[in-house]
C-alpha cells in the first residue's frame, strides 16, 4: 500500500509540476485541459497543490486497499492481493512513463531552441494517444505474463486495457466499428448480434 501510496501522490505532483511546464510555453498546446481525467481537471487547471479531490480519493482507495487486504489475510487466494496491487501499480508505471516525457519535452521547450515552431491537439487526438499508450502498455504486460504467469504482472494487463477501452473516444470507435460491421450494405437498418 505504501508504494501504491507513493505513486499516486508522485502522479499529482509530476502532474501539476508538468502543467506549470505547460503553461509557460506557446509550442504545444491542447485543446481544453492538461488534465486528461475530468475528476482531477479544475484542481490541474487551477494549480491547486492540496487539492481535497485527491486526499479523497487517495484516502478512499486506501481504506478499499486495507479492507482487501484483510480480506485477503483471511482468504486461500492470496493471488487476488498480488492481481489488485498489479492493477493498481503498473498502470501508475504507464502513468509515470507519460509525466517524465511530458517532463522532459516541456523542459526542453522552456529552455532550449531544441523544438521551435507550434502544434496544436484536439481533444479527442490526446483522448487517443492516451488509450492508446494503454493499449501498448497492456500488450507489453502480457509478454511479460506469458514468461512469468505473475497475478501482479496479469494485473496490469487488465488494468491498463480498461484504462484504454474507458476514453470516450476508445469507446466510439468500437462502437463505430461495431455498427460497420453489423449494418447490412444499402439499408439503413442496422443489426445486433446476439450472443447466445
Amino acid at each position: 500500500m505504501l508504494v501504491w501510496s507513493l505513486f499516486y501522490i508522485s502522479d499529482y505532483a509530476l502532474t501539476l509540476k508538468c502543467a506549470r511546464l505547460y503553461a509557460a510555453q506557446q509550442t504545444i498546446r491542447f485543446e481544453g485541459s492538461y488534465e486528461l481525467t475530468p475528476y482531477f481537471q479544475r484542481d490541474i487547471d487551477s494549480l491547486r497543490v492540496v487539492s481535497p479531490r485527491f486526499l479523497f480519493a487517495l484516502l478512499l482507495t486506501l481504506g478499499m486497499l486495507g479492507f482487501l487486504w484483510l480480506l485477503n489475510k483471511q482468504s486461500s487466494a492470496p493471488f487476488l492481493w498480488q492481481f489488485i496491487l498489479g492493477c493498481l501499480i503498473c498502470v501508475q508505471l504507464a502513468v509515470h512513463t507519460r509525466h517524465l516525457r511530458s517532463l522532459f519535452l516541456f523542459r526542453s521547450i522552456n529552455s532550449t531552441n531544441f523544438v521551435q515552431g507550434r502544434i496544436e491537439y484536439a481533444r479527442s487526438l490526446s483522448l487517443r494517444m492516451s488509450s492508446w499508450e494503454c493499449f501498448g502498455f497492456s500488450g507489453f504486460f502480457l509478454v511479460l505474463f506469458a514468461f512469468t504467469r505473475s497475478w501482479f504482472i496479469l494485473g496490469g494487463v487488465v488494468q491498463c486495457f480498461a484504462v484504454g477501452i474507458n476514453t470516450p473516444q476508445a469507446r466510439e470507435q468500437i462502437s463505430d466499428k461495431a455498427r460497420r460491421t453489423y449494418s447490412i450494405p444499402g439499408a439503413n437498418l442496422k443489426h445486433r448480434i446476439r450472443r447466445i
